[in-house]
């Protein structure tokens, strides 16, 4: 009985793990115009560390929809920002990103800090000027924990949050990365594999769920990995544990950020 129940789970979690599982996905690009989507983060290397299963799965979506990147600093703590701006657009070539929609900026005002806030007025405006310049329909970001509890991170919910408050008429929603505890963050894969039963679960259960998930397949896991490698000079050994052991590089749940 049990070397029949191992040869039935092992061929059912050699799929698992290869397939991608998405649920409520459309959440984040439907709506009556074509869809905008705007990744908005702190510093190079969050858009694969944090959010790479959910640019690769838009990446296949790209006559639906089209995805920006705009990115509040080059990174600049260790005096790395003129690399790491170059690393960043290395890797947004590989995740897909356009690069007539990307941008990075290196303002005073939005150093890399991982003692300071920034201000939520500033990113507000920064936000607003690329929504109403290129038309965005959705912005996506991280949420009030910041998945790693970075002040530059936090900052930026609370000035997505912010925008949405000081331009109620603009038909713009925003969605916000789901933070984790600890041990579930680094269980990678496994947290992975459970993470797709259950969508697989509600999926055949019919149930309304507020939440989006995606979750990777193998081959989507792989492009966030080589987006990641992009980044040589941030690889120091924690960051290799990290890529082999995060939740993030294997699955995003969002949130939507309602207006207040």
């Amino acid at each position: 009985m049990s070397r029949f129940l191992t040869l039935l789970i092992i061929p059912v979690l050699a799929i698992l793990f290869a397939a991608r599982v998405e649920v409520n996905i459309s959440q984040l690009f439907s709506g009556p115009c074509h869809a905008r989507v705007l990744l908005l983060t702190a510093h190079p290397d969050d858009e694969c560390m944090f959010f790479g299963p959910t640019l690769t799965a838009l990446k296949r979506r790209q006559g639906d929809v089209d995805v920006h990147s705009l990115c509040l600093s080059i990174g600049d703590a260790d005096g790395l920002g003129d690399v790491r701006r170059r690393e960043l657009g290395r890797s947004l070539d590989v995740l897909g990103v356009d690069s007539r929609r990307r941008r990075v900026l290196d303002r005073q005002e939005l150093k890399d800090n991982i003692t300071i806030s920034w201000d939520p007025h500033t990113i507000a405006d920064v936000v607003l000027s690329y929504v109403s310049e290129e038309n965005i329909t959705t912005v996506l970001t991280f949420d009030e924990k910041g998945i790693s509890s970075h002040p530059n991170h936090i900052s930026l919910y609370h000035g997505t949050s912010l925008a949405l408050t000081l331009d109620p008429s603009r038909n713009l929603k925003a969605y916000a990365l789901v933070s984790t505890p600890v041990l579930p963050k680094y269980l990678g894969f496994s947290s992975g594999l459970v993470a797709k039963l259950r969508g697989i679960l509600f999926m055949l259960s019919e149930q309304e769920q507020a939440q989006v998930v995606i979750a990777a397949s193998m081959s989507e896991y792989a492009t966030a990995l080589r987006a990641m490698l992009q980044h040589w000079s941030q690889l120091v050994w924690f960051r290799w544990l990290y890529i082999t052991f995060s939740r993030y590089m294997w699955i995003n749940e969002w949130l939507e950020i309602k207006r207040e």
